[in-house]
């Protein structure tokens, strides 16, 4: 009976983070320009990722699913870069909040740190991104110094402005998602 059970047990867990990963693909999508760069929900889908399957997966699925998204539309080695920095989204705010998230209740404590949680992971990206923007401008684009920092300072608000929405909307939907995905069983210890 306990094949049985971890083998059910392995199954959800896949489907769950098969369904995290099509999440973070798909979020990618749901984009508009905005001087220069675009504003995306993706950073919330992978601070979503870090909340419900923790740091290691989160930053698995999180990262695979950027890293698809940025393979299929013509981004080529740049994915790479973003499997990084997407996972690095949910691996640090799932570092932060992911054992609280795992208790049935949540005090108001715990909510405030879904949203310390949200921004650092949100944080994190803003400050990989601009540094990816920096070594791809000089090396990749072959840019000087100058015409690489007006770059990032052209991608900077669009960036914020996605940490800024990332940090507010992660936690209200964890906070929707958090007793029903109790109950379903998500957060089970195993």
């Amino acid at each position: 009976m306990t094949n049985r059970s971890s083998s059910v047990n392995s199954t959800y867990r896949l489907t769950v983070y098969g369904m995290m990963t099509a999440l973070a693909f798909a979020a990618n999508y749901i984009r508009f320009p905005f001087l220069g760069s675009y504003i995306t929900v993706s950073n919330t889908l992978c601070v979503l990722c870090g909340y419900i399957l923790g740091p290691w997966a989160g930053f698995v699925t999180a990262g695979m699913g950027n890293f698809l998204y940025d393979l299929l539309t013509g981004y080529g080695i740049e994915g790479l870069v973003t499997l990084v920095s997407k996972g690095a989204v949910a691996l640090v705010a799932g570092l932060i909040s992911y054992k609280t998230l795992r208790e049935p209740k949540l005090a108001a404590k715990d909510r405030m740190m879904l949203f310390i949680s949200a921004g650092a992971g949100a944080l994190t990206y803003v400050a990989l991104y601009m540094l990816k923007t920096l070594i791809f401008g000089l090396t990749v684009n072959g840019l000087d110094l100058n015409a690489t920092l007006v770059k990032m300072g052209s991608k900077l608000p669009a960036s914020l402005i996605n940490a800024v929405f990332a940090t507010a909307a992660a936690p209200v939907m964890m906070n929707a998602l958090h007793i029903p995905l109790h109950k379903l069983g998500v957060f089970r210890k195993g």
